[in-house]
């Protein structure tokens, strides 16, 4: 991959048309337009300083590994052991989340299309088609993961500028602006308007995940102390101004708030297609939105494969020696292709029994991913001078931004272990439990136990030269003295 490579794995994995799509139907229940629209905005901005951070440690060890190997590498062999379960289960969690909301979408439009209403049990049966499709595409090798993620940032940008320019020129009713930038609903059952909007920020930051893809990919892109730093950057700073554009001409464009949110198509801007442009402009809309959700899907799978290689490489998984292996023929992973989409398959079997499990598949992709963001920055502040930077680095304005960036990690975690819809009566269901703390709850004992029995002795992180380059030829299994040994 080059730096146009780069960027677009990031940019096709946060992927606006997927990640604002998928949960717009969760943030007309959590705020509304006003936290929709300004929380995109708000988390946008605290997204950048995370970005900038992770891109800085990138720099400094552009590896496959990416953020368990950098807090490794920073904090110590413990740190690096952590790290890595949880990057990983916010790669699995963003596989299950991206992968389920297309099947939503393709459902929506079998809807429109044949008149099949969707079930739990056919979207469920989509979603495993979707996870095969995208198991196969990843088996061919990284040329065919950059060919489509390269057509995925130009059907990205041309997929929001027709689905806003159509919905801007064809309905002959608009909301107002007023509306639009200032209406505030909830549906959540909370009554304190704070926690609402807390809980509505899950959409845009879940949409702004992923972007550690770029670092996945650095053993395989060219340039890799620029150009993966690079990448991080610019998709966060492209994906911040295409969403905007899209969630704004999205609500303009709503009909019917309550048809649109309470739909039976199970996908909310489905409906607003639906009412503003008819069945057949809502069918060709919903194409272009599900193509751009396939592409995300399919760029999240190489990220998450790559991150499951790296960690097995370096002896940390049960079975290491299975995952890590490498097709000769076409340098893809296949076995980690085959595990990442297996593991996303099971997150989202809970969708059977509850209608709020979609949520809680994406806050799990958030409490997952984002914490693990934080902890090389913050790892890298504790080194202060000792931190040897790479070419691309933020100078003096390293420790703020970082600093900036480590609070609002520690700040979203919180938000997405909390209830999401208030229980009736007090009493916990299946339908208002919200499963992502369980989920981190299971991969931390995981983690630990594995530990104390295997990892101590099998996990160690390849040595670095100090410029990036590192001996990746070492004996799998050998491990390092470390400060947390």
């Amino acid at each position: 991959m080059g730096a146009m490579g780069n960027f677009a794995v990031s940019f096709s994995v946060i992927s606006v048309l997927s990640g604002c799509m998928t949960l717009y139907g969760f943030g007309l229940a959590t705020g509304g337009p006003a936290v929709m629209v300004w929380g995109w905005v708000g988390v946008g901005a605290m997204v950048l300083f995370v970005a900038a951070g992770l891109a800085e440690v990138t720099s400094a060890y552009p590896t496959s590994g990416a953020l368990y190997y950098m807090a490794d590498r920073l904090g110590g062999r413990r740190w690096g052991w952590y790290t890595g379960w949880l990057n990983l289960l916010g790669l699995l969690g963003a596989i299950a989340g991206i992968d389920y909301g297309a099947a939503l979408f393709v459902g929506a439009f079998a809807d429109l299309q044949w008149g099949l209403a969707p079930t739990p049990g056919s979207t469920l049966a989509v979603f495993f088609c979707v996870l095969l499709l995208h198991a196969l595409l990843n088996l061919f090798g990284v040329r065919v993961v950059s060919v489509l993620n390269a057509v995925s940032v130009w059907w990205h940008l041309a997929g929001v500028a027709v689905v806003v320019g159509v919905l801007a020129f064809v309905p002959a009713h608009h909301r107002t602006p007023s509306f639009v930038f200032g209406e505030f609903v909830n549906d959540t059952g909370w009554s304190n308007p704070l926690y609402v909007t807390a809980i509505g920020l899950l959409l845009a930051q879940y949409t702004f995940s992923g972007y550690d893809a770029s670092a996945h990919l650095s053993e395989e892109t060219t340039g890799a102390q620029v150009n993966a730093p690079r990448g991080i950057m610019r998709a966060v700073l492209w994906s911040w101004v295409a969403g905007f554009v899209l969630l704004v001409g999205l609500t303009f464009a709503i009909q019917d708030y309550a048809g649109a949110r309470d739909t039976a198509t199970g996908v909310p801007p489905a409906q607003i297609f639906l009412d503003a442009l008819g069945p057949s402009g809502a069918k060709a809309l919903l194409l272009v939105v599900i193509v751009a959700q396939l592409f995300c899907g399919n760029a999240e799978v190489a990220a998450c494969s790559r991150m499951v290689f790296a960690f097995s490489r370096d002896g940390a998984l049960p079975g290491s020696a299975w995952w890590r292996q490498v097709d000769r023929r076409t340098g893809s992973p296949r076995r980690a292709v085959w595990l990442s989409v297996a593991v996303a398959g099971v997150l989202a079997l809970p969708s059977l029994y509850s209608t709020t499990a979609y949520g809680a598949v994406t806050a799990v992709n958030v409490i997952g991913i984002t914490p693990a963001y934080a902890i090389p920055i913050y790892l890298r502040l504790r080194r202060h001078d000792s931190f040897r930077p790479g070419p691309w680095n933020l100078g003096r304005w390293s420790r703020p931004v970082g600093w900036i960036a480590v609070v609002w990690v520690a700040v979203v975690t919180v938000l997405f272990c909390l209830p999401q819809s208030r229980p009736e009566h007090g009493t916990l269901s299946v339908d208002t439990f919200n499963y992502a703390p369980v989920a981190l709850g299971a991969v931390l004992l995981l983690a630990a136990v594995r530990w104390r029995v295997a990892g101590r002795r099998s996990y160690g992180t390849p040595g670095g030269s100090g410029d990036g380059t590192l001996d990746l030829a070492r004996p799998f299994g050998h491990t390092h003295g470390h400060a947390m040994d």
